[in-house]
C-alpha cells in the first residue's frame, strides 16, 4: 500500500511539474526535449529498431506456434466484445487522431524530401512506403506485445493489471524486482500522460483549423478558437469517464470508425478512383514485401540529411508508439479477455495495419496524384500549415462542407476516446490494478491529462509536440524488452498441448 501511495504521489508531482513547466516556459521544455531526444537517437537508434522488430517477430512466432491456442483467461471464457467493436476500440485508442492529422501531409512531406534524389514516380512510391511503415504492423507489434504480456499475466495468472505485474509475479521474493516493478509503473504513467497530452494537442490543432476553415478564417486558427476547442473537448470527455468503459468507449469508437470508413470510401469514389485503387494495391504490395527488412534499416551509410530524416520521422514514430505502449497495451488487454493468443495477435496486427494502408493509399494517393501532375499547393502547405492539408484536400472534392464537418467530428471523437481510455488506464495504475476504477479517480487523471494537453498546445508546433512525446517514452524502451522476457519465460511454463485440448 505504501508503494502504491508513493507511486501515485510521485507520478502526480512529476506530471503536474511537466505540465506547469510547459505552461510557464514552453520554449525551455522543448529545448531540453530536443537535446535529450537527439542525443539518444544518435547513440541508441539501432536499439530502438532492433527492439521493435523483435517485438513483431515474437508476435508472429507466438501466433504461429502451439502457444497461439492459449486463451487469455480461463479455457472456457469467450470475448466480451464482438470483433468489429474490439478492433474499433483499440484502433480509436491507438492512433485515430494521428491518422486524420497526417492522412495527406505525411506522404507529401516524404515525397518532397525524396524527390531531389529520385524520379518523381519512385519518390512517390518511397513516400507511401515510408508512411505505411510508420503506421503499420511495427507500431501495432509494440501495442500488441505490451498488451499480450499484461493480458496473459492478468487473465491467466491472476495478477493485477499493471505493467509491473509480470516482473513481480516471476520474481516475488527478489528485492530488486520490487524496485524495478515500482519504477516500471512510474515510467509507464509518465510515458502515458505525456504521450496522450501530445495527442490532445495534435487533435485540438486539427479540429480548430477545421472549424476555422468552416467559418472562413485565414491561415492558422486564432488562439481564441484553439482555446475554445480545447475547453469543449475537456467538457466532452468528462461524461464518458463517469460510465462503464465498455458502454462508453464502444459507442464512441464505433461512431468514430464509421465516420473514418465513410471518409475513405467517399475519397475513393469521388477522387481519381482508378489512380487511388492502384495506389492502395501498389502500396499494400510494397509494404508486405518490404516491411520486415525495413524494420532493420538504420540508414547508416547515407548522408546527414537522410540520418536527420530517419531520426525525425522513423525513430520518432517508433518511440511515439512506445510512449503509447503502456496506455494502449493495458487498454487492449482490458478489452481482450477471452481471446486466444493467435486471435489476439492477428486482430491487433492485421486489422488496424490493413486499414492504415488503405487510408494512406486513398488520402495520401490524392496528394501524390496532384504532386505528380505539377500541382504544388498541397505540397507547399506541408511546410506552412500542416494541420490544414487534409481539409485543403477535402475542399477539392464534392460536398466539401459535409466532409469537413465529418472530419472534425471524427477527430474530436478520437481525441475523446484516447483521453477516456488513458484516464481509465492511469486510474487502474493508481488503484493497484483495479480494472474498473472509481469515477472520481478517472476524473482526476482526466484533469491532469487536460493540463498536459494545454502545455503541449502552448508549445506552438507539431514538431515540438513530437519531441516532447519522444522524451517521455525513452525509458520505456528498455522496460518493454523486460516485459517480453517475462512473457517468454512464463509461456515456457505452459503446456501448449493442454491448451489445444481445452480449445477443442
Amino acid at each position: 500500500m505504501k508503494g502504491a501511495k508513493a507511486l501515485l504521489a510521485a507520478s502526480l508531482i512529476v506530471i503536474a511539474g511537466v505540465g506547469l513547466w510547459g505552461v510557464v516556459d514552453p520554449e525551455g521544455i522543448v529545448a531540453v526535449a530536443d537535446r535529450v531526444v537527439n542525443t539518444y537517437f544518435r547513440s541508441r537508434g539501432w536499439f530502438v529498431m532492433l527492439s521493435v522488430s523483435g517485438m513483431l517477430i515474437l508476435c508472429i512466432a507466438l501466433a504461429a506456434s502451439p502457444y497461439g491456442r492459449i486463451r487469455l483467461g480461463a479455457d472456457d471464457e469467450r470475448p466480451e466484445f464482438s470483433a468489429p467493436s474490439w478492433i474499433a476500440m483499440m484502433f480509436a485508442a491507438g492512433m485515430g487522431v494521428g491518422l486524420l492529422f497526417w492522412a495527406v501531409a505525411e506522404p507529401l512531406t516524404h515525397f518532397r524530401f525524396v524527390q531531389d534524389a529520385l524520379p518523381d514516380p519512385l519518390a512517390a512510391e518511397q513516400a507511401l512506403l515510408a508512411t505505411n511503415f510508420h503506421w503499420g504492423i511495427h507500431a501495432w507489434a509494440i501495442y500488441g506485445s505490451t498488451a499480450l504480456a499484461i493480458a496473459y499475466f492478468s487473465f491467466r495468472r491472476g495478477t493485477p493489471m499493471l505493467v509491473s505485474a509480470p516482473i513481480l509475479d516471476l520474481f516475488p521474493q527478489e528485492s530488486w524486482a520490487k524496485f524495478v516493478g515500482w519504477l516500471t509503473d512510474f515510467v509507464a504513467i509518465v510515458a502515458i500522460a505525456i504521450g496522450v497530452g501530445g495527442s490532445i494537442a495534435m487533435g485540438v490543432f486539427q479540429v480548430a483549423d477545421g472549424v476555422n476553415v468552416m467559418i472562413g478564417g485565414g491561415a492558422g486558427a486564432p488562439h481564441w478558437l484553439i482555446a475554445a476547442v480545447f475547453a469543449v473537448m475537456v467538457a466532452s470527455y468528462i461524461p464518458p469517464l463517469l460510465v462503464d468503459l465498455g458502454s462508453g468507449m464502444a459507442r464512441l469508437s464505433n461512431l468514430a470508425m464509421s465516420i473514418a470508413i465513410g471518409l475513405v470510401v467517399f475519397t475513393v469514389v469521388f477522387g481519381p478512383t482508378q489512380f487511388l485503387l492502384n495506389s492502395v494495391v501498389n502500396g499494400f504490395g510494397d509494404y508486405v514485401t518490404r516491411a520486415i527488412p525495413r524494420g532493420f534499416e538504420t540508414f547508416t551509410f547515407f548522408d546527414d540529411a537522410v540520418a536527420r530524416w530517419f531520426n525525425e520521422w522513423t525513430l520518432t514514430y517508433m518511440v511515439w508508439w512506445i510512449a503509447w505502449g503502456p496506455f494502449v497495451g493495458v487498454f487492449i488487454a482490458r478489452i481482450s479477455r477471452g481471446r486466444t493468443i493467435r486471435e489476439f495477435v492477428l486482430g491487433v496486427l492485421v486489422g488496424p495495419a490493413l486499414f492504415s494502408v488503405i487510408w494512406f493509399g486513398a488520402f495520401g494517393g490524392i496528394g501524390l496524384f496532384e504532386a505528380l501532375r505539377g500541382q504544388g499547393e498541397l505540397l507547399s502547405m506541408t511546410q506552412t500549415s500542416v494541420e490544414r492539408v487534409t481539409f485543403a484536400l477535402l475542399d477539392r472534392l464534392p460536398f466539401a462542407a459535409l466532409t469537413t464537418i465529418a472530419t472534425i467530428i471524427a477527430a474530436f471523437l478520437f481525441i475523446v476516446t484516447s483521453v477516456v481510455s488513458a484516464a481509465f488506464v492511469l486510474s487502474t495504475f493508481a488503484t493497484g490494478g483495479d480494472p474498473n476504477p472509481r469515477p472520481f479517480i478517472r476524473l482526476i487523471w482526466g484533469g491532469l491529462l487536460g493540463v498536459l494537453g494545454a502545455a503541449m498546445i502552448l508549445s506552438g508546433s507539431i514538431d515540438a509536440v513530437r519531441q516532447l512525446i519522444a522524451l517521455g517514452a525513452l525509458p520505456f524502451v528498455f522496460i518493454l524488452v523486460l516485459l517480453l522476457v517475462c512473457l517468454i519465460r512464463a509461456l515456457g511454463e505452459e503446456n501448449p498441448g493442454e491448451a489445444v485440448n481445452a480449445h477443442r
